[in-house]
């Protein structure tokens, strides 16, 4: 399972109103850091909660400067203090870490509450982490559940991927395969690596479908192709099961795919390793 800590970008109907804030956020999009960085020191300056926020994305992950754990903590810890939910989750994510800090899970739960507490789908579902794990708070799969369906209200692809596999092992839920499935078809639909890992290992194996190794190995090369680290290995194994047409179907799907609708975009970071279904 992969901690999220977010930019944030907010999604405006109509017209845009261009400023020093959305300038900033033109430039990190194109990958121009320098303006971002200059930008957002400036706004930062004057006490601008999002753009402090911003500041400590790029100082934490070292864009277009050295990378800096104690800034982006002094950046993420004044906008979290303000009550801004972005930064309260971002916060917990360095402490979950030990990024510049003592690690600490408890201490990193009391912010993602706090980001969770203002329905904001990153602290619910890092919250939610915690409760399956039982690191900083007690073990509570219900609470995990809970968490988790929070953030997939939201359409929050990661939740809807962990979900699945609770629901995969049977962890504070009746075991069920079928929709395990369901949840991770809606987050590999959403391009979730994870998700689509986990979905051709289903197809693989026959658990929640029929046994199909087209799509099985259809899925693993999505996955790899938005760059999972795991699904090379399992794609090349179902291709040992197919036929040359069996496979060339399966790269006509792959090239057919379109991603669905996404949830808030997140810069997506963690130490703990992904999970098997």
């Amino acid at each position: 399972m992969l901690l999220a800590a977010s930019i944030a970008w907010a999604a405006t109907a109509g017209v845009a109103v261009a400023g020093p804030f959305e300038d900033g956020d033109a430039a990190l999009a194109r990958g121009d850091y320098a303006t971002a960085l200059k930008l957002f020191r400036s706004l930062a300056a004057e006490n601008h909660t999002a753009a402090q926020t911003r500041l400590g994305v790029i100082y934490q992950n070292g864009l277009g400067t050295t990378q800096n754990y104690a800034e982006a903590l002094k950046w993420y810890r004044i906008a979290a203090e303000k009550g801004f939910g972005p930064a309260q989750n971002n916060l917990g994510v360095m402490i979950g870490n030990g990024w510049g800090v003592p690690q600490s899970y408890a201490e990193a739960a009391k912010w993602y509450r706090r980001a969770a507490d203002l329905d904001y789908a990153e602290g619910q579902y890092n919250l939610g982490i915690l409760y399956q794990q039982g690191q900083g708070v007690p073990q509570d799969y219900a609470e995990a559940v809970r968490l988790y369906r929070l953030a997939i209200s939201q359409y929050f692809a990661p939740a809807m991927s962990n979900l699945a596999s609770m629901y995969h092992k049977g962890l504070g839920l009746p075991q069920d395969d079928v929709e395990a499935v369901r949840l991770y078809r809606r987050a590999a639909d959403q391009g979730n690596t994870q998700a689509q890992n986990n979905l051709g290992t289903m197809y693989a194996f026959g658990q929640g479908v029929p046994q199909d190794y087209v799509q099985a190995h259809m899925w693993f090369s999505l996955s790899v192709a938005l760059g999972d680290q795991f699904g090379a290995r399992n794609r090349d194994q179902a291709a040992a099961f197919l036929t040359p047409a069996q496979l060339a179907e399966s790269a006509r799907l792959v090239r057919a795919w379109r991603p669905g609708p996404m949830s808030v975009p997140s810069i997506v970071i963690g130490p703990q390793k992904s999970g098997s279904p």
